[in-house]
């Protein structure tokens, strides 16, 4: 009798000890968040939504999240977008473009139980987040490289949408170019579209036609502006993605984005359950905004340079709108001692500084 309790008791607790591995082995698999990415260019535009994709890949092999994801999804049809990654189990939802905040407070409110991220979004909520980088930081490395290596003082601006964002990267490499070469103009040509080649590339050709230009930088999530230098013979500076590899000829460097480090520590958190829907605005400290290597046609002695300016913004002893500052009519807009707030930065942003020549 003593040895079947014995069995007994053995099989009963292999049945507890079974049932315990079970439950874990479903807790863990309820742990993978899966996490859908919206899009508003293709995974693989070696720009904007490129960054956004990368980053994303790289955390979900670090966190072990699944990731799902739709492209070139315009602005209307977000919530459609949005219904279909809920519907495969997306417990994150990703946004990357501005334009999407139109539409994205109506949707979170129909799913409250879902953490939404808008990137360059202004509005925050119990379940959204919005996140930039002080990516202006790296526009006014990229503007000392332009002051730097012109022989024309001349260098061309191709840019998107004439918002805050777009503003504060036109003004501060203009003041990192005129803090090396104060002749540098930074002439400006809009193409009212993020992602219109068309547009881009009319823009482009305009300005070196216009011009004497022979340093072409950009604020579009479109090439096309790189391609059209490197046809033209004029050194270009990209943004978004280090494009180095298309263009070794005429490539001096890129101002990019490494949004892994973003996305890493804020989806970690949400494994977590320690979402907290508030805005994030990170800068070069953080990894999440930086320059891309010089090429070899850089000049000698901009590579010291930067690496100078870099130094004090990463220790906190310099920021790009320090007064004393001037706009582009000559006035005073930023006392010395003084400082451009970040609100002002964010959403008003609304006037360009000295050397700034706009085709408005």
């Amino acid at each position: 009798m003593k040895k079947i309790i014995i069995a007994a008791v053995v099989i009963v607790a292999a049945i507890v000890i079974g049932i315990f591995f079970i439950h874990n082995n479903d807790s863990e698999k309820k742990e993978v968040m899966t996490v859908g990415l919206v899009l508003n260019g293709s995974a693989d535009d070696r720009s904007w939504s490129q960054s956004h994709y990368d980053g994303m890949v790289r955390t979900s092999e670090e966190l072990g999240v699944n990731l799902i994801y739709r492209e070139n999804v315009a602005e209307a049809d977000l919530e459609v977008t949005v219904d279909e990654l809920i519907s495969e189990g997306s417990e994150i939802i990703i946004c990357n473009s501005f334009g999407y905040g139109e539409y994205l407070g109506g949707i979170a409110e129909k799913y409250p139980e879902v953490y939404f991220y808008h990137a360059s979004g202004v509005e925050n909520g119990d379940n959204v987040t919005t996140y930039f980088g002080r990516m202006y930081q790296i526009r006014y490395l990229c503007g000392i490289v332009a002051g730097l290596q012109t022989e024309t003082n001349e260098i061309g601006y191709v840019a998107a949408f004439p918002i805050s964002e777009v503003n504060r990267g036109i003004n501060a490499f203009t003041l990192g170019a005129r803090s090396v070469n104060p002749e540098a103009k930074v002439y400006v040509s809009w193409t009212n579209s993020w992602v219109d080649d068309d547009a881009a590339e009319k823009a482009s050709k305009e300005l070196i036609e216009n011009h004497n230009i022979d340093i072409l930088t950009m604020h579009t999530d479109s090439v096309k502006p790189l391609e059209v230098a490197d046809k033209n013979g004029v050194m270009s500076i990209g943004y978004n993605f280090n494009n180095s590899s298309q263009y070794p000829d005429t490539y001096l460097t890129a101002a990019v984005w490494s949004w892994e480090n973003f996305y890493i520590p804020q989806i970690n958190d949400c494994i977590q359950n320690m979402f907290n829907g508030e805005g994030h605005w990170n800068g070069v400290e953080t990894g999440i905004v930086s320059l891309a290597p010089l090429g070899e046609n850089a000049k000698s002695g901009i590579a010291e340079k930067v690496e100078e300016e870099l130094g004090k913004m990463s220790d906190g002893v310099f920021d790009v709108f320090y007064g004393p500052v001037r706009d582009s009519e000559g006035n005073l807009r930023v006392d010395e001692g003084e400082s451009v707030s970040d609100d002002v930065m964010l959403n008003s942003f609304d006037w360009y500084v000295e050397g700034v020549v706009t085709n408005e």
